[in-house]
């Protein structure tokens, strides 16, 4: 049974800097290409960010590109997303996905945690 578990969230004020993590089990890790997505009350689910099987490439919704740092270590089954200068636009519950394809639709993953929040307070 796959299963991928979010941690790290929380409340910080703008500006400040959260790191989130997701541990994954039940799949061979590194044959998955592993993304971030976020939803926003109200709002239907983005893409954030996707980072290679081998962790070499890495796209970036534009929203965030030069704030949001994502990475993986395949050796520990997990995949981190460093978020900094935060902005009240980024609260959102995050999700982390698993899927075949290095790609930015929530149709290309097959696998989803339970999401993690993320508060940014003005």
């Amino acid at each position: 049974q796959v299963q991928l578990v979010e941690s790290g969230g929380g409340l910080v004020q703008a500006g400040g800097s959260l790191r989130l993590s997701c541990v994954a089990s039940g799949l061979t890790f590194s044959s998955y290409a592993m993304a971030w997505f976020r939803q926003a009350p109200g709002k239907e689910r983005e893409f954030v960010a996707v980072i290679y099987w081998s962790g070499g490439s890495r796209i970036y919704a534009d929203s965030v590109k030069g704030r949001f740092t994502i990475s993986r270590d395949n050796a520990k089954n997990t995949l981190d997303l460093q978020m900094t200068s935060l902005k009240p636009e980024d609260t959102a519950v995050y999700y982390c996905a698993a899927g075949r394809v290095f790609g930015q639709k929530i149709s290309q993953y097959a696998y989803w945690g339970q999401g993690t929040q993320v508060t940014v307070s003005s």
